[in-house]
């Protein structure tokens, strides 16, 4: 899969422009969003440059990546050795869809660009998972291509959900109101959609607190 997505560097990195042109984007979010210190969880860290620059970017968190394929792991712990990042952990093999996950707790959980290319029970189980390791007040971070209102933001993502599809019927890009009524039914609460480059979004979700009597 990663020689159909990007190029192999020297020293064992994986490297795809798409990483590149929007991590600066996601972790100017990020700093806004995530709590001050804690560890972060990051759901299908692919190649590892976003969470190497997140890391650098928010030295005060302890960034935990992860994975469910071993050529992925191997590029992400490359990446960190690259930069010397010493608030990163070793990346953990996670399948959204086989629970329990290996990590017990977390302060967020992020997951970019995951929902359009697996099924729609993998949607599910990161909910499922996320509810169980976050605590209240925990946020959960989602980024990627997503139809809205019914359609398509752009000619563009309606080009890219086809090809998806073509690939495997059980990909393509998600209808935002559906992940937000999954979310609700896995007690998270939207906290707000932000538009991003290139026809994407950020959707930011929250365990709320319980009530005060």
């Amino acid at each position: 899969m990663l020689k159909t997505i990007g190029q192999q560097l020297d020293d064992g990195r994986w490297f795809t422009e798409s990483a590149e042109r929007n991590k600066g984007p996601i972790v100017g979010e990020l700093k806004r969003i995530l709590p001050a210190t804690g560890l972060v969880l990051e759901v299908a860290s692919g190649t590892g440059q976003h969470v190497s620059y997140f890391a650098e970017a928010l030295p005060n968190l302890v960034w935990q990546p992860s994975d469910a394929d071993a050529a992925f792991r191997r590029s992400i712990l490359a990446w960190v050795t690259h930069k010397r990042l010493g608030n990163v952990l070793a990346p953990i093999e996670l399948d959204v869809c086989r629970p329990p996950w290996p990590i017990a707790q977390a302060e967020a959980v992020v997951c970019i660009n995951m929902l359009h290319v697996a099924p729609w029970a993998a949607t599910r189980a990161l909910f499922a998972g996320a509810d169980r390791i976050l605590a209240r007040d925990g946020v959960l971070f989602v980024y990627g291509p997503y139809r809205r209102f019914g359609g398509h933001t752009a000619p563009s993502n309606e080009a890219f959900d086809m090809q998806l599809r073509a690939s495997d019927p059980d990909w393509g890009l998600r209808d935002i109101e559906a992940v937000v009524d999954l979310a609700s039914e896995a007690g998270f609460a939207l906290s707000e959609i932000i538009d991003m480059p290139a026809n994407n979004l950020s959707v930011v979700f929250r365990k709320p607190s319980p009530q005060m009597p």
